[in-house]
């Protein structure tokens, strides 16, 4: 397991769980590949607070992340497994016989000089991208694309992948990490295996000083608040404060929020798994 037992020296330490970052083989990212993130601390134009428990944090710095990977028929080396800390996945440098370099989500397995190729002619092997259409029937696929050439939206987390369940017409049925059956476009690309850092889920902070470095403030529970505050507020005592919801009144626990009408809802075979059946 690629995670460590911190010796609880400390009180941070001593329930902390930490990544042992095993698959990573460099820790400077490359220049070019770096853009400045600017933070808002939850404010808006005018120095509102409109996104509370947002603030502070360590500086990062975004490191652009290929996507669309249609760089079709050229060959690219992989350079390095680097941390990302703008996501849960690790990411991986590629590079091309011309120089030209760039960075992926790395899928679990990839290593250090594996080549890696993108388009129709691709073979369906671990951190190639391919076209739905010519992805195998069962094959474990992330990085999806939901329009052509817009590059990946689905799958994109730590340890997550989809499964190819079939193809009919210009569509293909996928079953989405969430236990949604959609059907995408066979012209959508999608890159073969598993993202990597599956273990991301099972570290543990330790401390609420790591949650900070993050930019998260502290969040006060609703049935804390007064009614004025929050519709779970007030009461004597240890009131339950009633039904869950949120601060703005939106019920918790299973309260269809998806639009109705939504152009999507057609192309979904197969809802997500809710434990409540409504």
């Amino acid at each position: 397991m690629p995670i460590k037992k911190f010796k609880p020296v400390s009180p941070g330490s001593r329930f902390h769980v930490g990544n042992k970052f095993e698959e990573l083989t460099g820790d400077k990212p490359e220049k070019s590949l770096l853009a400045p993130i600017k933070k808002s601390g939850g404010r808006n134009r005018t120095g509102k607070m409109t996104v509370r428990q947002k603030g502070g944090g360590h500086k990062r710095r975004y490191r652009i992340v290929d996507f669309r990977r249609n760089n079709d028929g050229v060959p690219c080396t992989v350079k390095t497994i680097e941390y990302d800390p703008n996501r849960t996945a690790f990411i991986a440098l590629l590079e091309t016989p011309e120089g030209k370099k760039s960075y992926i989500i790395a899928p679990q397995g990839l290593k250090v000089g594996d080549v890696l190729h993108s388009g129709a002619n691709a073979a369906p092997t671990v951190g190639n991208c391919l076209f739905l259409a010519d992805v195998p029937l069962g094959n474990q696929i992330h990085a999806i694309e939901l329009q052509p050439g817009k590059g990946a939206a689905l799958a994109r987390s730590a340890g997550t992948n989809a499964t190819l369940m079939g193809k009919e017409g210009k569509f293909v049925s996928v079953k989405l990490p969430s236990g949604e059956v959609r059907r995408i476009l066979k012209t959508c690309r999608a890159t073969i295996g598993t993202t990597s850092n599956p273990d991301h889920s099972l570290t543990v902070a330790g401390k609420a000083g790591r949650n900070r470095w993050k930019g998260n403030r502290p969040r006060v529970r609703g049935v804390a608040m007064n009614p004025v505050d929050h519709p779970m507020g007030g009461g004597e005592g240890r009131a339950s404060g009633g039904h869950p919801r949120s601060r703005t009144g939106i019920m918790a626990k299973g309260q269809k929020t998806r639009n109705v009408n939504k152009a999507s809802n057609k192309l979904i075979i197969t809802r997500r798994k809710t434990k409540n059946k409504k």
